[in-house]
């Protein structure tokens, strides 16, 4: 059976897509940290981040790089947070959110409801950062 994120993915469920290449994509929280909060996970099917295979690994944490700088262009935190969680969805995720104190980083903090119009903002914020950082090509229209 596909995980909800397989089902976003594939398009069955919605989803605001900041990133989309031949092994991840990145889309925005439902339940956010903050602005921008995105979450990174592969194409493929993994649990847990040690099951996976090194280099996607690395590919997932490249790109959360580029997401978090674009994050932190956007909303000029003090920092951005970097999470590997996955107990909500049993799908490999990495979290990527802007962090104004050590509190951003509590998911008991994180948004129970959005402001739709809102989030479609902050996804053409994000998206146009990443474009003027030169990722364009895996920038989704």
């Amino acid at each position: 059976m596909s995980t909800l994120f397989t089902k976003i993915i594939d398009g069955e469920l919605p989803g605001r897509f900041v990133w989309s290449d031949d092994t991840a994509v990145g889309f925005l929280s439902i339940n956010p940290l903050g602005p921008g909060h995105t979450l990174v996970v592969p194409r493929a099917e993994v649990d847990h981040w040690v099951d996976a295979d090194p280099a996607l690994v690395a590919h997932l944490t490249a790109v959360s790089h580029a997401i978090g700088a674009a994050v932190a262009t956007a909303w000029q935190p003090p920092r951005v947070g970097l999470i590997v969680a996955g107990f909500e969805v049993p799908h490999l995720h990495l979290h990527v959110f802007p962090a104004w104190d050590m509190a951003a980083f509590d998911f008991a903090q994180a948004a129970g409801s959005i402001d739709q119009a809102e989030q479609d903002a902050h996804r053409d914020t994000l998206r146009a950062a990443l474009r003027d950082a030169g990722h364009g090509a895996n920038v989704p229209d």
